[in-house]
């Protein structure tokens, strides 16, 4: 993906396009595509203290520039208070995002390239840049700008305090707030020049656009204390490593960093075999999800960048398009392994455990989730004597559990259906709750809930026919499950499914939970219903890059999210459009049609828009949200597991097989 000076006539137009890595445990760095952060959550090393969380902003940003006789030009690009900024992208010739983030730039006859890439699975970030002066004597000066905060947090000035030694060619920093962590910054030439505290720029504050488009606060403090000076003889060529970790030791050769990063990633690509450079990309965005736990030693997947961590529903309906398209099985039974081991009264966590932490189990999807995940992980594997032995017995116990009732008024009910919520509880994705504001309550039988279950209990019958158990009581069960839902579920005024059916009430908003009972691999409907289930949702949720979670003619519909938390939340799930129920769209519009290839086609016509997103919002990936109006803007997490996974899922199951 090449990006050219037309993305940023001017410096607004520059920083609405973003990029991201990640390292596989838990640290990422990202920014604008010209360099500004716009946001709290944008650095070149937010590392993972204790992987995957534990996420602290090490190094902000690099800000270059060269003289060229007496002439200076700089190439940082900041927004201040005050609408004054560091105007950099005017030398910035390209932004070209392939397995990693380049940069080039270009004053006079000095051409300067910056390549940058992680170190797997180390806190350890390597930029390389690769200078080819043109006939004059040139200075190229890089200027670090360190903090050390939370992700989630900002820097005041009087907080950012830190003891410093220079030690050869390393800076080593260890700040006040962590006396342990040793933060070393490698040049590997240059002269360090030390600023003093009564420069006026020994510390740099920095306005975050993004942040004052949520009404947070915006301004936030860098340490800058020393400059790196390089001089550069006419038609020299240099190349110039610079190294940021808080590991004890890492890869002074910045690029031996980034052949390996560009090498892993190349291969991670072909070995899932695809062609199509539209899939090629998404198996790309896919591994930036994969990382390590440390408590477990296995696998997990990170809810989305920059602020998610591992969440269980989020990871069952993403594991297909990450790790099973992908062909990465081994890391699919491990992150399989690692959640069954979790399981409680018959939850899943919904968020994962730390070490001296509780799990949260506030969900009744993920459970649901976790069984079709094990029946897509055989369907693509034929691993049945890993089930057997080491999942089974889980899945057992959570049929038990939604039968006898557990936590979170999740019990059924005498007509096979689940019940789920009640109170404050919020346990299907729509979940947002402010104070004792419940936006989205959905207590009583939720569609979705329903249609996993019939799937669930279906699994389970498969499974214990293969392996020799009881399965009749899992087939009556089924057939129950069935009746009550076609005879309750169907809304015949509307064509299509109620949302929630909670006593004799029932909810006749239309939303994409509906699409599940189309989608998914055992379903109850019957073949004219299910194409009116599809031909509603395309109607009135299909938004180009996925579903709104409420129809845009519905009187609490909120076709934009934008503004401070409390508005936000309102319009997450009233109108708000989502990425990845697309993926269920998708394969239940194929399905209905018998996979004939107009049915690929127009699936495909449906996706199209998302191969613009790719270019748009976070380069490469997909967003979590958009709004449910036009031009339907990308909002949320910039880049999302489940968008990248079910996109990735239904893409190459539907419409390339």
């Amino acid at each position: 993906m090449k990006f050219g000076k037309g993305y940023w006539k001017t410096f607004a137009s520059g920083i609405e396009r973003e990029w991201v890595i990640a390292n596989g445990a838990g640290a990422y760095c990202g920014s604008s595509i010209i360099g500004a952060n716009t946001r709290k959550h944008h650095g070149l090393l937010i590392a993972s203290l204790k992987a995957p969380i534990e996420r602290y902003l090490i190094l902000s940003k690099i800000d270059e520039s060269v003289k060229i006789d007496n002439k200076i030009y700089n190439f940082a690009t900041n927004q201040k208070a005050g609408g004054y900024n560091d105007e950099g992208q005017l030398y910035l010739q390209r932004f070209i995002y392939e397995e990693v983030p380049n940069f080039i730039y270009q004053a006079e006859e000095c051409f300067v390239k910056k390549t940058i890439a992680f170190e797997f699975e180390r806190n350890t970030i390597a930029i390389g840049y690769e200078v080819l002066n043109g006939s004059k004597n040139t200075v190229f000066t890089i200027k670090p700008l360190f903090s050390y905060r939370s992700h989630h947090e900002r820097s005041e000035r009087a907080e950012i305090k830190y003891n410093m030694y220079i030690d050869g060619t390393i800076l080593h920093l260890t700040p006040e707030q962590n006396k342990n962590l040793d933060i070393k910054f490698y040049v590997s030439e240059g002269k360090y020049k030390e600023r003093t505290q009564y420069d006026d720029r020994y510390t740099i504050d920095l306005e975050y656009q993004t942040e004052i488009n949520t009404g947070m606060t915006c301004i936030d403090n860098q340490l800058t204390p020393y400059d790196i000076s390089i001089d550069l003889k006419p038609f020299e060529k240099k190349k110039i490593s610079v190294v940021c970790s808080i590991e004890d030791t890492f890869e002074k050769n910045s690029f031996v960093t980034i052949d390996n990063f560009v090498n892993r990633m190349k291969n991670i690509k072909d070995n899932a075999g695809y062609n199509n450079e539209i899939v090629r990309q998404l198996v790309q965005a896919a591994d930036q999800f994969i990382v390590k736990r440390e408590s477990t030693g296995y696998k997990t997947i990170l809810a989305g960048y920059p602020w998610f961590s591992d969440w269980g529903r989020d990871t069952m309906i993403a594991l297909q398009g990450l790790t099973l398209v992908t062909k990465r099985f081994e890391d699919a039974k491990g992150i399989l392994r690692t959640f069954a081991k979790y399981i409680n009264n018959g939850l899943v966590p919904n968020m994962f455990p730390d070490e001296g932490l509780e799990p949260l189990y506030n969900t009744v999807d993920a459970s649901m989730w976790y069984f079709y995940s094990v029946y897509k992980y055989l369907e693509y594997t034929n691993d049945y004597d890993f089930v057997e032995k080491e999942i089974y017995s889980k899945l057992e116990e959570i049929i038990q559990a939604y039968k006898n009732g557990t936590d979170f008024s999740i019990y059924m009910e005498d007509d096979g259906l689940i019940h789920a919520g009640s109170g404050f509880d919020q346990v299907t994705w729509m979940d947002v709750r402010v104070g004792e504001w419940v936006v989205t309550p959905r207590h009583g039988k939720p569609v979705e809930i329903n249609a996993l279950w019939y799937n669930a209990l279906k699994v389970m019958e498969k499974l214990s026919k293969r392996f020799g158990r009881e399965y009749q009581d899992y087939s009556k069960l089924a057939n129950k499950v069935k009746t009550s839902f076609t005879e309750k579920f169907w809304n015949e005024e509307k064509q299509c499914l109620y949302d929630v059916i909670d006593g004799a009430e029932k909810d006749d908003k239309i939303r994409p939970n509906q699409i599940w009972a189309v989608s998914l691999p055992f379903t109850m409907l019957s073949l004219e219903q299910e194409k009116k289930v599809v031909n509603t949702v395309i109607a009135e949720l299909y938004s180009s890059y996925g579903l709104r979670s409420l129809s845009h003619d519905d009187k609490d519909y909120k076709g934009v999210y934008k503004g401070r938390l409390h508005d936000r939340d309102a319009a997450y799930h009233q109108g708000t459009a989502w990425a990845f129920p697309l993926g269920a769209l998708i394969t239940a519009y194929v399905k209905v049609n018998d996979r004939s290839p107009e049915s690929k086609s127009y699936a495909k016509l449906l996706l199209e828009p998302i191969e613009d997103h790719l270019r748009d919002g976070c380069v490469g990936s997909i967003a979590e949200i958009f709004d449910g109006d036009e031009p339907h803007i990308s909002r949320g997490c910039y880049a999302q597991a489940w968008s990248v996974g079910e996109i990735l899922r239904a893409y190459v199951e539907d419409i390339l097989n």
